[in-house]
């Protein structure tokens, strides 16, 4: 059982990095976000806000996270010989670079393209009111990836072909290339 552990070590050059995407927050940077909503925007929870949907703040505060635990252990199960996972990252604080970057062997870098996946709307409206940098919003939150799974190339399509039968959308947000132990593990372009 421990040469199937999915730890990080067999992400290679040509792996596709799958994002499976979030519902919001997911419990991280709650305080930038009371800051942002209720300082500095002056909303209250019963607000509606146009830029998402005519919903209240407290609605889209309160958005239940997203469980991943029984589309990944399905994922992994129907891989379970061919093992076609080689990592797998939750996003929490931190965001994308930083939990990634935990499971990354330094032979390699991931690649990831801004614009590859859907940002749920919440994310730009609390930057906007918040008066954010982009790069602590990348930083903090998980700007609609709740999970990522590095994967063989040859089974990425069927991969998300599962994901999406489970009712997950994912989105190829990158790839991994060979790279010094110097360079970065993971870049965000």
């Amino acid at each position: 059982e421990r040469k199937r552990l999915v730890d990080g070590r067999q992400i290679q050059p040509g792996d596709v990095v799958l994002g499976l995407a979030s519902t919001g927050f997911h419990s991280n940077g709650y305080s930038l976000v009371r800051k942002a909503v209720f300082e500095m925007g002056g909303l209250g929870v019963a607000d509606t806000v146009p830029a998402l949907g005519g919903q209240t703040v407290g609605a889209a505060l309160l958005t239940p996270t997203r469980l991943y635990a029984k589309p990944v252990k399905a994922v992994l199960g129907r891989y379970r010989v061919k093992q076609v996972v080689h990592g797998i990252a939750h996003i929490t604080g931190g965001g994308l670079v930083e939990n990634l970057a935990r499971i990354v062997p330094d032979t390699v870098q991931v690649v990831l393209d801004r614009g590859s996946w859907a940002v749920p709307p919440v994310f730009p409206w609390v930057q906007l009111l918040g008066g954010i940098a982009t790069d602590e919003m990348e930083r903090v939150f998980n700007m609609g990836i709740g999970m990522v799974l590095v994967v063989s190339p040859f089974f990425a399509d069927s991969i998300q072909k599962q994901l999406a039968d489970l009712g997950h959308d994912s989105y190829r947000i990158g790839s991994v290339t060979a790279a010094a132990a110097t360079s970065e593990r993971v870049v965000l372009r």
